[in-house]
């Protein structure tokens, strides 16, 4: 992890950059499996778990059978600790869910907005070497939350052509409509076109690697909804002389062990402490089974001392993390000056994991800078909200003057004209 002494705030756009790919390459890899999926469908599907997951399989559907046995290899304390994570998140996310208010704007003219369902969704959860099957408490408990009929569920095979047991059972306790085992760049692509097997969704959620988000990212141009651009996880610390050291070398290495690509920031005003840091982070890396993984990210990623709180605050609102733990005596206040962030944890005993497993709050947040602009998601992410207007005789009277003038200056008669026949009626 490379530390970086008081940089000039001219080079903060360069010394906050994320680690990529180049993307001229992605693309192409990437538009030629959604292109292929599209064309031939199950078949493509076939192909392409056979050449990225190593596994042949003849049929993808995961049944209730399957389900069921998965389920009886779990240990009962796992999935009961998966049914009080589920319980949390429910509290929280039921809580998201507005009733209808009704609003006289001008006597005789009322209007109210109503949030409906999405009718299809599709779920992707990644897989391979972490089945993160936290990732379907996210999303499938706002999705059943917000009254999705179909909640479509993809994910990738290990080399048996099995999907883990947590996995199913997370499927089933939240209620997921059907399980396919699709991974990777090819599992966005079946949700988003259809296959003869999968059926097609209007929005798809759900965290993924570069392949993953830029095929997310491709399918929005042909008009498939996504929940937001959800690349490689990242945590940024923001740390004074109070923190503990071991907590933050922790709770970097939590986010480091999730891939190659993933990033930690650690951003100071103590450079005692970043010092600390490091030396707990060496440690502590011994002890890890993810530790070749960890090491690599760690070379991505960064430790910054600035001069003050009030210039670390700014630079980690440049940085517009996914997760923002703040590690200061003065926790509170300084999280109300912070803008940009996908999820913020308060103090030295709110570890970033709690946020991806069980406090309540959703863990598939926006990566990448995205917290600039986008929201982790919620129940808002499953529902798209209609307004409705109803006006009477006297209303429309009450109105009609402002909307023929309106329509008339705009050069626009017809809509004029949808008013005064009224009115003279």
């Amino acid at each position: 992890m490379q530390t970086f002494f008081y940089p000039n705030k001219k080079d903060w756009g360069q010394l906050l950059q994320r680690p990529s790919f180049d993307n001229n390459s992605l693309q192409e890899k990437v538009r030629s499996v959604l292109n292929e999926v599209k064309l031939n469908g199950d078949a493509a599907i076939k192909k392409f778990t056979q050449q990225f997951d190593a596994v042949e399989l003849n049929d993808c559907i995961v049944d209730e059978i399957e389900i069921n046995e998965a389920c009886s290899l779990l240990a009962p304390d796992l999935k009961q600790a998966i049914q009080q994570a589920a319980n949390n998140i429910t509290a929280f996310h039921q809580k998201q869910t507005a009733d209808i208010t009704v609003i006289e704007t001008m006597p005789g003219v009322k209007c109210w907005r109503k949030a409906v369902g999405i009718e299809k969704v599709g779920l992707y959860i990644p897989g391979g070497s972490a089945p993160l099957f936290s990732t379907i408490l996210m999303l499938g408990i706002p999705a059943k939350i917000a009254g999705c009929k179909e909640i479509i569920l993809c994910s990738p095979p290990n080399k048996e052509g099995k999907l883990h047991p947590a996995i199913l059972f997370a499927a089933q306790l939240v209620g997921v409509t059907r399980i396919f085992k699709i991974g990777g760049v090819q599992a966005i692509a079946a949700m988003a076109y259809g296959t003869a097997t999968v059926p097609q969704v209007y929005k798809v959620f759900g965290p993924g690697n570069q392949y993953v988000t830029c095929a997310k990212q491709m399918i929005q141009q042909h008009g498939i909804a996504i929940d937001m651009p959800a690349g490689p996880s990242e945590v940024c610390v923001l740390a004074d002389e109070s923190a503990n050291a071991s907590f933050i070398a922790a709770d970097l290495l939590s986010q480091a062990e999730h891939g190659a690509d993933s990033q930690v920031l650690l951003v100071s005003i103590s450079e005692k402490l970043v010092e600390c840091v490091q030396e707990e982070l060496n440690k502590q890396l011994q002890f890890l089974s993810r530790k070749n993984i960890a090491e690599k990210t760690l070379e991505n990623s960064k430790a910054i001392v600035v001069k003050n709180m009030d210039e670390a605050i700014d630079l980690v609102n440049e940085y517009a993390a996914e997760h923002l733990i703040i590690s200061c005596k003065e926790d509170e206040s300084i999280a109300e000056r912070i803008i940009n962030a996908g999820s913020i944890f308060l103090g030295n005993y709110s570890p970033e994991s709690v946020g991806d497993y069980a406090s309540g709050t959703n863990h598939t947040l926006p990566t990448n800078g995205f917290a600039k602009a986008y929201s982790g998601v919620s129940v808002d992410s499953f529902v798209k909200k209609i307004t409705y207007q109803k006006l009477t005789q006297k209303g429309l009277q009450n109105i009609g003057k402002i909307v023929e003038l309106m329509a008339e200056a705009e050069g626009l008669d017809a809509h004029k004209n949808a008013v005064s026949i009224r009115m003279r009626s």
